[in-house]
């Protein structure tokens, strides 16, 4: 039997059960869900309208600062759009960077050479890009270089133009290496900076996210969207627990 054929026989049975169902007072049986194509991975819509405004301003601004509390989708937004306009042509690669800045742990002495020690601090940017692409995907752009995922140590000195730059947990950035960043950006090239100022990993006063935000905020061209726990799509829990945290 055919794939449209066994369709139309799996519609009939469910019809013929649900008028059973119906005629003996039970609930309605529920039609099973269509199988999704891949792509739907790649098409988002904004949770809340903070996340509307912040797509908005990726999509007009060469430059956005993306500031908000944790899970209010400030990084998978980011790369999210960074994936759209590889995929439409409207950049030759997207890279990706954090600091590589320990949590209050220490894991200096994990074993390995530096991609080893580096990959759980890059480890969030590839899941994100692993749940907009697929993992075989991911893999083949990184071989093939259209994709980076780099520590922001290895940003210093490059120009990079078409391209699609995400600076990720920038709270852990100090003031010079957001502004080394910064002038990073090059041609045809858009960059999104994203962090929480109120979870920095750094001692007080020397992340520099707070700062540069505020001074960016004077230029017009520049996009600085301020992101709230109403934003949060996470656990209901976190918007309420970071309210008294």
């Amino acid at each position: 039997m055919g794939k449209r054929s066994s369709q139309v026989t799996s519609v009939i049975h469910l019809a013929s059960a649900q008028r059973t169902a119906a005629a003996a007072g039970r609930p309605e049986i529920a039609p099973p869900e269509p199988e999704r194509e891949q792509s739907w991975r790649r098409k988002i819509r904004p949770q809340s309208e903070g996340q509307r405004r912040l797509m908005a301003a990726i999509g007009q601004h060469n430059l956005t600062v993306a500031l908000g509390p944790a899970g209010s989708g400030k990084t998978y937004i980011a790369v999210s759009a960074a994936v759209a306009a590889l995929d439409a042509g409207e950049v030759a690669r997207i890279v990706l960077t954090r600091p590589a800045v320990e949590a209050g742990e220490r894991l200096g002495y994990l074993p390995g050479d530096i991609g080893d020690k580096l990959a759980p601090y890059l480890r969030p940017l590839n899941d994100a890009l692993s749940e907009r692409l697929g993992g075989k995907r991911v893999k083949q752009l990184v071989t093939e270089g259209a994709i980076e995922i780099a520590p922001i140590a290895f940003m210093r000195g490059r120009t990079l133009n078409n391209a699609f730059i995400v600076i990720d947990e920038a709270q852990n950035c100090t003031y010079g290496q957001i502004k080394m960043l910064l002038t990073r950006l090059g041609w045809h090239s858009t960059m999104v900076v994203t962090g929480d100022p109120d979870q920095s990993d750094l001692l007080d006063g020397l992340s520099g996210l707070a700062e540069i935000a505020r001074r960016l905020e004077a230029i017009a061209d520049v996009a600085v969207v301020r992101l709230d726990e109403g934003d949060i799509v996470r656990h209901r829990l976190v918007a309420d627990m970071l309210t008294v945290l």
